[in-house]
């Protein structure tokens, strides 16, 4: 059995395997790297450092996509 860790992803509480990357979550939940933020506890990712990010229990992980306008 896998051991599980919990995560807040956009404010909904998930369990994901203990060894997950942010660029799994990213990945598994089809997100355009391209075209939003990644914020980890309060704090802006490089996205060119994201693969190597391992997930604690209790990290909590914004996602936002950027919208166009004027």
């Amino acid at each position: 059995m896998k051991k599980k860790i919990k995560i807040k992803l956009n404010g909904k509480m998930r369990a994901i395997n203990h060894n997950s990357t942010l660029f799994n979550i990213v990945k598994k939940n089809k997100i355009p790297l391209t075209k939003v933020a990644v914020e980890l506890n309060q704090e802006i990712v490089n996205k060119k450092k994201i693969k190597s990010i391992k997930l604690k229990n209790n990290d909590k992980i914004e996602i936002v996509h950027f919208i166009g306008g004027g």
